[in-house]
């Protein structure tokens, strides 16, 4: 079982960031390399997360073996250890990973994440949002985007280096120069973290006990909806204009001209349609070189290219988006009526519209769902909201204490420090996952919930575009070190933190004494972090939502007006989707009774008809073999019958002079050419209006 726990985590963390970049990218319309760089970077960063609870306990392990080998306060290397009683042994935990593996593993995954974060997914993200019609042509606008980006960072560095080689007390070496790099990217991270963690710690626990409230869940709803109407209409109006655009330039770019193939790429990217009104104009033979009209620059079309791509997205997005939110909002709607019924079956308005698994079906019948949704579900989300809202009061209280070490105030330090006295791995390794998980997923859900705009938004159900993904692995890359450090430093694994020489963890090996910037390891690092308090309160009140709704951006607050107007907006809007909804459902109810009732008549019908076509045409293959006179006197017969068809299907003209007006009672007994309809007649077509 050495490696088995490192192997089985590794195969889980991969399906499991594989799993939610389906739920919000879309594999088949992005870009691979956009897929394969956005999952490699979640990838490494989730592994991080799962792997370093193993390297908690493979740690502590290590510490019992030096100490055990050595004598009391005996100096072993650069580390001072305490053997333990004689009746002390060390058991081998069951995930311990073999010395060397971690370090090579930490050394990869981090220098990858690096090199992820800061150099391949920006240049990556001008890639993609570029408009260039060849791979050159995008690389060129990637280049020119990131100058100012790279430039910065190789300006900011040279400085450094300068005034390192001038300043004679300064002796740095290589392994010194890493350390500072690592340190200043894990500062940029811990500057970011904190103002993610202390949303997170109070948002996640507040949004699931505000989930109990039916009635706040239908009114926010309500608000979202008449929030979505108005970016669906702006997301139509511009894709209109988009459009308008594209066809003025497809009808002005002829066939023959060189920039032709580019507007045909363009088209490629518009609604189907969008492109069966516009064409081609492949009916134009004109050569452009002879007419003085002024065309679009190749500069031009790859802006005009980089807007129809945008648009496109954000219309579908939209478009899906108000889908799930009107069947969200029919649900809280059922759920609200259903709360007083008295046979305790759920109800609902709607079918579903995707099929239903059939083993969740037996399951979860209708009793089972009206008990889960009526009565349960409340109640487990105001357990759970307890829950978390007790974790994210034991992480404010060791942020803030984490750096006394005599006495331990950090609530983690003191369950991992009980958990090593009797060695209990398994203790160890669950504390640990449970609070880098819970530390992660207050920082993680608020890169997934926050929106800048349209700039940078993680939309699930596939409507994810890739500059976001790659954003959003941007942003994982940057902010896991930190958060992996301010884990050890909450448990006293940091020897930076618990001032202990003892051996470190593979992780904070890696990273490096952080000792080269004191300024940075005694105090950003220490004091920084207990700003989480001052962000937690501002959550709780939220400021935040009160400053962006005066600075005119609508947020959801109980006691604004907007808000009640957005509301009733919103419900009026609902109620509307879902008159039209039963209005269709009940057509299609309409057009399957028909057909279930009258259906075997049509069946019937159908055959008959089958039937009389097979005797005609074997009757016109038996009558081919006879002479002309004979199959033109036939012909003649068939047209009669038509005839005869055609006039009972038309009105009946009783302002007729005679009745010899009808062609087909002449003596001849033939279809006069000369004949006509009675209800053709010009004279008296509207005598009888």
């Amino acid at each position: 079982m050495s490696g088995a726990a490192l192997g089985l985590e590794i195969v889980f963390v991969f399906f499991l960031a594989l799993f939610l970049l389906h739920r919000y990218g879309d594999f088949k319309k992005q870009h691979r390399l956009v897929i394969i760089a956005t999952l490699l970077a979640w990838y490494l960063c989730f592994l991080i997360v799962f792997i370093l609870p193993l390297d908690v306990s493979t740690t502590i392990y290590n510490r019992c073996k030096l100490a055990v080998n050595s004598s009391p306060a005996e100096s072993n290397g650069s580390y001072v250890t305490l053997a333990p009683s004689s009746k002390q042994k060390c058991f081998k935990p069951w995930s311990y990973i073999p010395d060397g593996i971690m370090p090579i593993f930490w050394r990869v995954v981090y220098w990858t994440s690096q090199f992820l974060t800061w150099i391949l997914l920006p240049f990556m993200q001008s890639y993609a949002r570029s408009g260039g019609f060849s791979i050159t042509g995008k690389i060129k606008t990637a280049l020119i985007e990131n100058a100012i980006y790279y430039g910065t960072y190789l300006l900011i560095f040279g400085a450094f280096l300068i005034y390192v080689a001038v300043n004679p007390n300064f002796n740095l070496q290589w392994n010194q120069l890493q350390t500072i790099g690592i340190a200043a990217a894990n500062t940029w991270g811990l500057f970011l973290l904190v103002l993610l963690l202390g949303y997170g710690l109070v948002e996640i626990p507040r949004s699931h006990w505000n989930g109990a409230k039916r009635g706040y869940l239908l009114m926010k709803t309500y608000f979202k909806a008449a929030k979505l109407m108005t970016e669906k209409a702006d997301a139509e109006e511009n894709l209109e204009d988009i459009m308008e655009e594209v066809r003025k330039v497809s009808e002005s770019i002829k066939y023959n001209h060189p920039l032709r193939k580019c507007v045909d790429t363009i088209l490629k990217k518009c609604p189907t349609e969008y492109q069966e009104r516009m064409g081609r104009n492949m009916d134009d033979y004109e050569d452009f070189d002879e007419r003085q009209n002024s065309y679009p620059s190749e500069k031009s079309l790859a802006k005009l290219h980089k807007q129809v791509i945008y648009s496109v997205q954000r219309h579908r997005r939209t478009q899906v988006q108000w889908q799930i939110l009107l069947e969200q909002a029919f649900y809280l709607e059922d759920v609200a009526k259903n709360e007083s019924s008295a046979t305790r079956q759920f109800v609902h308005t709607f079918h579903s519209q995707e099929p239903e698994n059939k083993i969740i079906q037996y399951f979860y019948t209708p009793t089972v769902e009206w008990y889960w949704e009526c009565l349960l579900r409340p109640w487990f989300y105001r357990v759970l909201a307890v829950v978390l809202a007790t974790f994210s009061v034991i992480v404010v209280w060791s942020e803030c204490t984490f750096f006394s070490t005599k006495p331990v105030l950090s609530l983690f330090a003191v369950f991992i420090q009980l958990a090593e006295k009797t060695y209990n791995y398994i203790y160890i390794e669950m504390a640990c996952f449970l609070t880098i998980f819970f530390l992660s997923i207050c920082v993680y859900s608020t890169v997934f919930r926050i929106r800048v705009f349209n700039y940078y938004y993680l939309a699930s159900h596939h409507q994810t575009d890739a500059y976001s993904l790659l954003f959003s692995g941007m942003l994982f890359c940057r902010l896991t070190p930190p958060l992996c450090l301010n884990f050890l430093g909450l448990t006293h694994m940091d020897a930076t933190i618990s001032h202990k020489n003892t051996q470190p963890t593979a992780y904070t090996s890696i990273m490096g004494s952080m000792r080269v910037l004191s300024f940075i390891a005694d105090g950003f690092y220490i004091y920084y972090p207990m700003l989480v308090v001052i962000l937690c309160i501002a959550t709780y009140f939220s400021l935040g939502t009160r400053c962006l709704n005066l600075l005119g951006f609508q947020q959801f607050m109980g006691d604004s007006e907007m808000t009640s107007d957005l509301i009733d907006e919103g419900k009026e809007l609902i109620r509307r989707e879902k008159r039209k909804r039963q209005r269709q459902e009940e057509g299609e109810n309409r057009r399957r009774e028909w057909k279930e009732r009258y259906g075997n008549r049509e069946d019937s019908t159908r055959s008959r008809a089958v039937h009389t076509d097979q005797k005609e045409s074997s009757f016109s293959e038996t009558n081919a073999n006879r002479p002309l006179s004979k199959y033109t006197r036939s012909n003649g017969r068939t047209e009669r019958d038509r005839i005869e068809l055609l006039q009972d299907a038309e009105p009946l003209d009783f302002n007729a002079d005679s009745v010899n007006d009808d062609p087909l009672e002449s003596d001849s007994g033939r279809y006069q050419p000369g004949g006509r309809y009675l209800s053709m007649s010009r004279s008296k077509i509207f005598d009888d209006v």
